[in-house]
């Protein structure tokens, strides 16, 4: 990596190398509350129970990384239980969909029918795909700036997604929020949030709100609340796992670790480089895992929003999983020595995923070829529905600014005169007289 590289001493005095304890949550200390490590454990044998899996340490060999990532050979997980060939092509198609998505947003963009800030999901589709596919339609997510393909598995619908960055009237916030704030009620997606760590207290306090609304069980409803490895610096961060801790509160925090913030290492910003760790602080049990691959973190998330769930019991989940292009669409991400680019094209997780349902015969060349000859004639139907919808006129401009009428609040457009015309003059007349 051009300009900062990992120190390899630091590394292995962080992480020791690959660890049989990281395959597993992280092990809070003992603690005499109705929270200790007893009770732990039984949520822990709950949690087995409904997967039929084991949190016994079971290595997969992972492929070669970069030193954008830290400790590589701990992204390890227990033993997947492989879904369905149904399913697992629902996978991929969603996957597909999701890249062939971005790639022409990032395309839009040069084009200028985006406009401000546009940061893509290409290369963490499996962990987009994973994630969605544990949350029930009853879950509550949350998500950062880096939202499309999370409001594309949450079946927001591919044209009013494009529509919304487009800044059209059919978007999902109505053209108003553009590419890093979707939202729909309905689909219970409340937000991609610009400001880093901005959804971190709105989603602990949902996460409350249910708290209010029903008793913990195997249908009680959930929070998941994505965020970037450099949001963990932020002190909102740290409130809300307190906060989640000792509220008790039905929270998934789900931490998708790139290696990078913007354009500096996680090693190079985080005195402990291993994200979920950090839940420990707090006794919430943390887990690190393959982002590559959307079997492992899907069962890893579903076992984690299932103690959220049933024993109220939040959760830090760290993804490991590159993106493949910069921070945002505007960067060039010269960072990136030409060996890493080239690398990080050898380990594209969507065309590993697609020659595993082949070698494992879920699909063949033909299906997997239909699949994506499908996600391009959806995105493009897409971009011509967002280019036929209507932009929102100027006397929409405060339309969403408070939830609630508020009395007397300002509709003034830019030029309008603060105070009206002639307003001066009565006061003159009067002075005169």
């Amino acid at each position: 990596m051009a300009g900062r590289t990992q120190d390899p001493q630091r590394k292995t005095a962080a992480t020791g190398g690959a660890r049989a304890d990281e395959a597993k949550a992280s092990t809070p200390p003992k603690k005499t509350s109705a929270k200790s490590a007893g009770d732990r454990t039984k949520a822990d044998a709950a949690v087995t129970a409904d997967t039929g899996t084991s949190h016994a340490p079971a290595q997969r060999a992972p492929a070669k990384r970069t030193a954008a990532k830290s400790s590589p050979a701990a992204a390890s997980t227990s033993a997947v239980r492989q879904p369905d060939a149904a399913t697992r092509t629902a996978y991929y198609r969603e996957m597909a969909l999701i890249r062939e998505f971005e790639q022409r947003a990032g395309e839009m963009y040069t084009r200028a029918k985006i406009g401000g800030y546009c940061h893509l999901n290409l290369g963490e589709e499996p962990t987009v795909v994973g994630l969605m596919s544990a949350l029930r339609e009853t879950d509550y997510l949350f998500t950062n700036y880096r939202d499309h393909g999370y409001a594309l598995a949450r079946d927001m619908g591919t044209g009013r997604v494009m529509a919304e960055l487009f800044g059209r009237e059919d978007g999902v916030s109505k053209g108003l929020g553009g590419s890093m704030h979707m939202f729909d009620a309905d689909k219970r997606m409340l937000g991609g949030y610009g400001i880093v760590g901005g959804q971190l207290p709105l989603a602990t306090g949902a996460a409350l709100a249910l708290t209010y609304r029903g008793k913990p069980g195997p249908d009680a409803e959930a929070v998941m609340c994505q965020m970037g490895d450099g949001t963990t610096n932020i002190g909102a961060f740290h409130e809300s796992l307190n906060l989640a801790a000792i509220w008790n509160l039905p929270i998934v925090y789900v931490i998708i670790n790139n290696g990078m913030g913007m354009a500096t290492t996680v090693e190079h910003a985080s005195g402990e480089p291993d994200l979920y760790k950090r839940g420990c602080s707090y006794r919430i049990p943390g887990r690190r895992i393959d982002g590559d691959d959307p079997e492992v973190v899907r069962q890893a998330a579903v076992e984690m929003l299932t103690a959220a769930r049933e024993q109220r019991q939040p959760g830090l989940l760290e993804v490991m999983s590159y993106r493949l292009r910069g921070h945002s669409v505007v960067d060039p991400a010269r960072y990136r020595s030409k060996e890493e680019v080239a690398h990080l094209k050898e380990v594209d997780p969507l065309p590993a995923y697609r020659a595993r349902l082949i070698a494992d015969g879920v699909l063949d060349e033909r299906a997997a070829k239909e699949i994506e000859a499908d996600a391009v004639t959806e995105v493009a139907s897409a971009i011509a529905f967002a280019d036929a919808s209507a932009e929102p006129g100027p006397e929409k401009l405060f339309d969403y600014t408070y939830a609630t009428d508020v009395a007397s609040a300002s509709r003034l457009m830019p030029g309008d005169p603060v105070m009206a015309a002639g307003w001066d003059a009565v006061g003159a007349e009067k002075q005169e007289a």
